[in-house]
């Protein structure tokens, strides 16, 4: 056995989603795959996909079945209409499935509107031996993934957010996760920068925690100008963007392609050609997926 890989620290992933796969679904997976020391869990209605990767599992739930789950491991009443509701409720996944995280160092929340790259490659061991929290966003949560030690105390975390049940009660969708959960951690944050992380050091969830942006959405040049970098690059299983120069990335969240120019495109043309998802090369961009120009 690899020595390197035997003391990773174990990751899973914990996703509800409900509905219908999207089209990029082969995509996704084909990206967990070529992560196979970390581990997805998915809780859906959408059937199991065709040849899921080993690392990927999946439980078959009603939507309400699982609002249910979700209702009594939290004591609240947690019926929202929208499924959409469910991403309030990210902070709190990690103790609301602790019976699916026996053994795993760090559990983890995310979308699925995303490509991952070689994620060991940044979130090496000895990164996640510094933190509780890694966010991959510099002044926010990163809704789209995020990951959090699994200890009692960070399973918890989100129970400080300020009147937590009644606003996961509340059908209608507050951003809990990317809004009141990140200012447990990133307080004054509009304060210059230099008073903020010397206010940091007073604040003990904060220094457990890490908020470095990872260029995932936007590409955030060294002048501050954020920039939606026109093309992204797999090679081999790692990810790059036309922006920063060859330099690897953790993973794309292809959200503005997704809701602004893709909306124009079939889902046949956006991915590209037959078998494009199980190739080790390809290039995504605001027209979908392309062969790799090499």
């Amino acid at each position: 056995m690899n020595t390197a890989i035997a003391i990773q620290p174990s990751i899973r992933f914990v996703i509800p989603y409900f509905g219908s796969w999207p089209f990029w679904m082969a995509f996704y997976l084909e990206s967990c795959r070529r992560n196979p020391t970390i581990e997805w869990l998915f809780f859906t209605d959408c059937g199991i996909p065709d040849n899921p990767p080993d690392n990927v599992r999946f439980i078959e739930m009603s939507y309400r079945a699982y609002c249910e789950l979700v209702s009594s491991r939290l004591g609240i009443d947690f019926y929202p209409e929208q499924p959409y509701k469910l991403c309030d409720i990210k902070p709190a996944l990690g103790y609301i499935h602790a019976d699916q995280l026996d053994e795993v160092d760090f559990w983890a929340f995310g979308d699925i509107d995303v490509i991952y790259g070689d994620l060991r490659g940044y979130f090496t061991a000895e990164r996640l031996a510094t933190k509780d929290l890694f966010a991959t966003h510099h002044r926010r949560i990163s809704g789209h993934l995020c990951l959090v030690r699994n200890t009692v105390m960070m399973r918890e975390a989100f129970m400080r957010i300020p009147q937590w049940r009644e606003r996961y009660a509340d059908p209608a969708h507050q951003a809990l996760d990317e809004g009141a959960f990140s200012r447990l951690f990133i307080r004054h944050k509009n304060w210059p920068e230099s008073l903020r992380l010397f206010a940091a050091r007073f604040n003990a969830w904060s220094r457990r925690s890490e908020f470095i942006e990872s260029h995932s959405t936007f590409t955030i040049l060294a002048n501050g100008r954020r920039v939606l970098p026109q093309k992204w690059f797999l090679r081999d299983g790692r990810l790059t963007n036309s922006e920063l120069s060859g330099v690897e990335l953790p993973y794309l969240h292809f959200l503005v392609w997704k809701n602004q120019s893709w909306k124009e495109l079939t889902a046949d043309s956006l991915k590209g050609p037959d078998g494009l998802a199980f190739c080790a090369n390809w290039d995504v961009s605001q027209i979908g997926w392309r062969d790799a120009e090499l």
